[in-house]
């Protein structure tokens, strides 16, 4: 099982794609935006993938409400597209 562990240390979504490429051995050609992250989840990184995202509440405040909406909003539509994935926000 591949996966990575987010914190509410995350201010940012390229904070966030940054760490996500490391932890999950993401390819060198991802392109650090949500739609390049959609395309790696969804045919590039083998299953199964675990999100565990704690104090997301405060990644929430830091990153702001937009952003974290939109990247929990992309990991729910991944998790709707391949049974292998899940989000765990603690």
């Amino acid at each position: 099982m591949k996966r990575a562990m987010l914190d509410g240390s995350i201010g940012s979504l390229d904070a966030a794609y940054a760490l996500l490429a490391r932890e999950l051995d993401l390819p060198d050609y991802f392109g650090r935006n949500l739609d390049a992250l959609w395309d790696v989840l969804t045919t590039e990184v083998p299953g199964p993938i675990e999100i565990v995202w704690r104090d997301h509440e405060a990644a929430k405040l830091r990153m702001g409400e937009e952003d974290f909406d939109r990247l929990v909003g992309l990991f729910r539509d991944v998790e709707r597209e391949r049974p292998d994935f899940r989000l765990d926000l603690e």
